[in-house]
């Protein structure tokens, strides 16, 4: 078993263009992604059909969630973007076919996923699409992270928070801390939550990308440098979204 995972992609070509192409440097064949293929970025089409193209499978994420039930609980600059992604990619009557197509596919995504001891979501097991599980929550929120913990089996993977590490059943953090790449072990008969970390929206102080891949007894995190420059420029020329979603691209924020 060797699967590389990606998530939280929010339309940002460049970003998943340079992680499918390190992907494919490390010789992986087997991709999946936990949700969030759009929000927030300038090219949800072009995502959309990059990982219809290149996955196994694809999990629904909230902002995927949210152009069939509404934005109303995101902030101002998500609900935007939500606007944006859902004028350019809902259909009318006289739309193409392959607008259709984007459009039911992203509608039908699962919201779960179990393969073996691994079960994957987008959230938190106890709420596969929206719940978060902060990397701070072992500290400020044992109760909360210990409930997770009771809510599965074996060895939960998500995103969503954009904050790649693992958390161990002793309910510690382990993060990447700047590196470019970290590999962990998991150990048969002990309980992790994992974080893949984000493709297109890193927000842990660093602007590269980053995916996870799965292996039997261990997980490896890469961060891959992407041209964020560009990603930006395209966020400034579109109507629709906020100029903050451009900046917080250079920062990892």
């Amino acid at each position: 078993m060797r699967t590389a995972i990606i998530s939280d992609l929010h339309s940002n070509r460049e970003a998943l263009e340079a992680v499918l192409g390190h992907i494919r440097s490390q010789g992986i064949d087997d991709i999946v992604c936990l949700g969030d293929v759009v929000g927030y970025g300038p090219e949800p089409e072009i995502c959309v059909d990059l990982v219809r193209e290149h996955t196994n499978w694809c999990l629904m994420g909230n902002h995927d969630q949210a152009l069939f039930l509404g934005a109303l609980d995101f902030n101002s600059h998500a609900r935007g973007a939500i606007e944006f992604t859902t004028r350019r990619m809902c259909p009318s009557w006289y739309s193409s076919g392959a607008k259709r197509a984007r459009w039911k596919w992203l509608k039908e995504l699962p919201l779960e996923k179990r393969v073996g001891r691994f079960h994957f979501v987008h959230g938190s097991p106890r709420d596969p699409v929206r719940e978060y599980v902060l990397s701070t929550d072992g500290i400020l929120n044992p109760e909360k992270l210990n409930s997770v913990f009771g809510s599965f089996e074996g060895v939960a993977l998500a995103g969503h928070t954009h904050h790649p590490g693992l958390f161990d059943d002793k309910l510690q953090f382990h993060g990447l801390a700047g590196a470019e790449t970290l590999t962990l072990p998991l150990e048969e008969g002990r309980k992790y939550f994992i974080n893949v970390g984000s493709t297109g929206q890193p927000r842990d102080g660093d602007s590269r990308s980053c995916y996870a891949v799965l292996e039997a007894h261990q997980v490896s995190w890469h961060r891959v440098t992407y041209d964020y420059r560009a990603t930006m420029e395209k966020i400034l020329r579109t109507t629709g979204l906020s100029e903050m979603l451009a900046r917080r691209l250079a920062v990892g924020k």
